[in-house]
């Protein structure tokens, strides 16, 4: 096997060759290599060849690939049956553990995407406020739901489209957008329009990684109080993954609806949405907002989730030694790059990090649409090429896992030395 025939033959039968198209390389040139086995801090190709992962399956694996307890507790499910369309006490020990320190939520459901979860959470907060209107910010992406593709970040920026063919216009002209970072923005829409919903990332992945500035986040929450909007915090990939308690432990700001993913389902398509028991209680088949899924809940992904919860809250260290990682890479990074004379930004947060070919700090999606995406498709080139695999689009965040050390993080300074050189 080898990586340009297996790419070959998966573009013959799946779209592109992917079936997500960040993984198809548009935005950094060449082939994508196809991933046949991950341990740890690693992943290797068919080929053999093993990288340094950065991506860790764009979040999730907190604890790397193929964690031992998290596999053990997978397969001693699997052996009692995959899936039952029917519940089980799985599912209330894991929303116990996700809720565990989140004294404004009251109630959970589980989906097995993200976009099932914000698509489901704006329905419900549609139905509470009364009010169609939704508003978004440029740049964040909250899954791939018709009302939500406009301006979206992550692939649909690799790509170069501000939205998607196929979304109608009756749905999105119910979708208003405002600036990240830019309360008056906000401030100019509501004016203007009842809106009844405002989403956000508060930590933004999906256009590179930009953390909300605090000011701004606490003014939106009033602006919402103040308007009885309700406000979707999508902490789908910063829940469990910025802090033990995502932006809410870095911010202190309380979304009326919170989405969750990525890490609750430990490497398992797992996320869910949870809020105040009188919007959550609207939901069928208490309530008459419909959500429902087959596989929400299933046996198998919830074992993953309760494995990967139960060894973050076993942990008293794990955020520290993260973030301690993320900032050794990023200030490495800055370093290598004043060196060479090369103009970077870089940003983390916890175990999350990003970084752009810019002259000045990217606060929001023009500022991160600015930096140099030519540059970025070179180094991250020339980065694949010395073992180090960082996510392939300038749109996406990458992350530092519990196994990697300060060992490997050196090893990609050094890699991203010699890559800069070769800028």
């Amino acid at each position: 096997m080898n990586n340009h025939d297996e790419f070959l033959a998966a573009q013959k039968l799946i779209p592109g060759g992917v079936d997500s198209p960040v993984r198809a390389f548009g935005n950094v040139g060449g082939e994508p290599f196809m991933v046949d086995r991950g341990e740890g801090s690693y992943i290797y190709d068919v080929e053999g060849k093993k990288y340094l992962d950065f991506v860790q399956s764009w979040g999730p694996l907190i604890f790397g690939h193929a964690d031992a307890d998290i596999e053990r507790a997978v397969v001693q499910t699997a052996k009692k049956g995959l899936s039952f369309g029917a519940s089980s006490p799985l599912e209330t020990q894991l929303a116990s553990l996700v809720l565990k320190n989140f004294d404004f939520l009251d109630k959970i459901r589980f989906t097995s995407s993200g976009t099932e979860a914000t698509m489901s959470a704006i329905r419900l907060a549609r139905a509470f406020s009364g009010r169609d209107k939704i508003l978004k910010f440029e740049g964040c992406y909250h899954g791939h739901s018709d009302s939500l593709l406009v301006k979206a970040g992550s692939g649909a920026s690799t790509f170069g489209n501000a939205s998607s063919a196929g979304v109608p216009q009756d749905v999105a002209k119910n979708t208003y957008l405002a600036r990240y970072n830019d309360i008056q923005s906000v401030k100019d829409v509501l004016a203007q329009n009842d809106i009844g919903t405002i989403i956000i990332e508060p930590i933004a992945g999906n256009m590179g990684l930009v953390p909300a500035d605090p000011e701004f986040l606490t003014e939106l929450r009033a602006l919402c109080d103040e308007k009885k909007i309700v406000l979707i915090i999508d902490e789908v990939m910063s829940g469990f993954r910025a802090s033990e308690l995502g932006s809410y432990g870095i911010y202190g700001v309380r979304g009326d609806l919170v989405t969750f993913g990525k890490v609750i389902g430990g490497g398992m398509s797992v996320a869910a949405f949870a809020g105040k028991r009188e919007i959550m209680d609207m939901i069928s088949p208490l309530g008459a907002v419909y959500q429902a899924g087959t596989l929400s809940g299933n046996p198998v992904a919830m074992a993953a989730g309760i494995a990967s919860l139960s060894k973050i809250y076993a942990s008293s260290d794990l955020y520290e030694r993260l973030g301690e990682l993320a900032r050794r890479l990023t200030d490495g990074l800055c370093a290598i790059a004043r060196h060479r004379g090369i103009a970077l930004q870089t940003a983390c947060v916890g175990s999350m990090f990003g970084y752009f070919f810019a002259d000045e700090e990217v606060r929001d999606y023009d500022g991160a649409l600015r930096a140099d995406t030519a540059r970025f498709a070179k180094f991250h080139g020339e980065m694949i090429k010395r073992g180090v695999f960082l996510a392939p689009s300038q749109f996406e965040t990458g992350f530092i896992c519990a196994t990697m050390n300060e060992t490997q993080i050196d090893f990609a300074l050094n890699a991203a030395d010699e890559a800069m050189a070769a800028l």
